[in-house]
């Protein structure tokens, strides 16, 4: 039988896109306490359920696709302007599939404004009533307001008319650079995205004996499991260690591991690697919200996956990437790889010297960089210790020398000397799990 914090859940996926809803609403509908109604409007908003907007209240939204990530509702394109809601507030929870700067003759404006996107102009009352008919959201730039009419014609309409005291092309800066974060966010891989769904999964109960555990040896050829009790939740996991020398007939949760280590959908696949390499981990289960299990992801699939973001085109650059841009090889001796970057003003901090986060980032692309033209392998990096560092001016070239001091079967031992005009100015070691390129 559902909980009640479930059934809240189920409710508020039931109501239409719009829908308005509160704590003192649903605990009244659903004869529950106001605390738990509270708890469950809450998940819905992390599962994207709901959207609480400012002076309007918790509306039902659309659930964002995650091929869709890239478009932003109007109301999130208030909290990006610092804007305020002129009409039109219950359109809110839409999204916009493009936008259009208003700075040219009023019908050409309009070939352009179409439906379920966004007019950017400023003091123009025409254009506003226009764009609204058209089916578009209207952001008034400059800091202006607009005419009653207006407004009444965006409340019909359901479509908001935001104004915003910031001009237009810092508006259309910062709704590009808002949809530019978000086109990145869509590239970073989460658990949800390669695990082994629950349908697939082998898996024990508490009540199955140690027999059980051979049959799905032999089934499958694994050797770890998750343990489920009778409600589904996850309360161990059962290896090969736990049953050896341990009677067929006794039970699991007798010789299980106890609190094992999970993950959920939304972690991303970066920490769920890190943990399984760092705790020598082969699989994981994957549990949602109340710890009940959904699947699992392996150590084989992770790393699988791992390689192949590596040969994937990113939409976005991050900091990182714009820093590797930087970063050139060094000419001289092909069997020695250094590499050198000049620093610039972005590189520095409020002394104008280079910031310690970019030494970190050029001291990890240079030992990446080495691994792949040495031993063609790949790494992931799990710690970073800088034990010497000088100031590094602007506008000077520093050199980087990566050298393996300790090289394993899945793991590897980097010490990378820094130059500037051959004398020594950074010292770092790097330890780092190798993956197959």
């Amino acid at each position: 039988m559902a909980t009640k914090h479930e059934q809240i859940l189920s409710f508020i996926d039931s109501l239409k896109v719009g829908n308005k809803i509160s704590v003192r609403q649903i605990a009244k509908e659903l004869n529950v306490s106001e605390g738990t109604a509270y708890r469950a409007i809450k998940e819905a908003e992390n599962k994207g359920l709901v959207s609480t907007i400012e002076r309007v209240g918790t509306i039902r939204i659309e659930r964002k696709q995650k091929e869709n990530f890239e478009n932003l509702t109007f109301a999130e394109i208030v909290s990006i302007v610092d804007g305020q809601v002129l009409g039109g507030r219950d359109g809110l929870y839409k999204t916009l599939n493009k936008f259009v700067i208003g700075a040219m003759k009023l019908d050409a404006m309009m070939r352009y404004t179409e439906k379920d996107s966004l007019l950017i102009v400023g003091n123009r009352t025409e254009a506003h009533q226009l764009a609204l008919k058209e089916g578009a959201a209207v952001l008034i730039t400059g800091g202006f307001d607009t005419d009653e009419e207006t407004k009444q014609l965006a409340d019909e309409k359901q479509l908001p008319i935001i104004s915003t005291s910031y001009d237009t092309f810092t508006v259309a800066a910062m709704i590009n650079r808002a949809i530019y974060d978000q086109l990145i966010k869509k590239e970073i891989v989460l658990v949800g995205d390669i695990y082994t769904n629950l349908e697939d999964t082998y898996y024990l109960s508490v009540k199955d004996q140690v027999t059980k555990w051979y049959e799905w040896e032999e089934r499958t050829t694994h050797s770890r499991y998750p343990v489920v009790d009778d409600r589904n939740k996850v309360v161990g996991i059962v290896t090969s260690k736990d049953v050896i020398g341990r009677k067929a007939d006794a039970l699991i949760d007798k010789v299980m591991t106890k609190n094992p280590l999970t993950v959920m959908k939304e972690t991303s696949l970066a920490y769920a690697a890190h943990m399984m390499v760092w705790e020598g981990i082969e699989i994981m289960p994957v549990v949602d919200q109340h710890h009940q299990l959904e699947g699992l992801i392996s150590r084989q699939d992770v790393l699988k996956a791992l390689q192949h973001i590596q040969k994937q085109p990113q939409v976005g650059e991050t900091i990182d990437d714009i820093l590797s841009n930087y970063l050139e090889p060094s000419s001289g001796d092909p069997h020695l790889s250094t590499y050198h970057a000049e620093v610039t003003p972005q590189m520095t901090n409020q002394l104008g010297t280079l910031s310690y986060g970019v030494f970190v980032s050029f001291v990890i692309d240079a030992a990446r960089r080495m691994m792949r033209h040495q031993k063609k392998r790949d790494l992931v990096v799990e710690n970073t210790t800088v034990y010497f560092i000088k100031p590094i001016q602007l506008e000077t070239t520093i050199t980087f020398h990566p050298r393996i001091i300790d090289l394993g079967r899945k793991s590897v031992k980097i010490d990378v000397e820094v130059y500037h005009e051959k004398k020594v100015v950074g010292k770092a070691l790097l330890m780092a799990q190798l993956i197959e390129r």
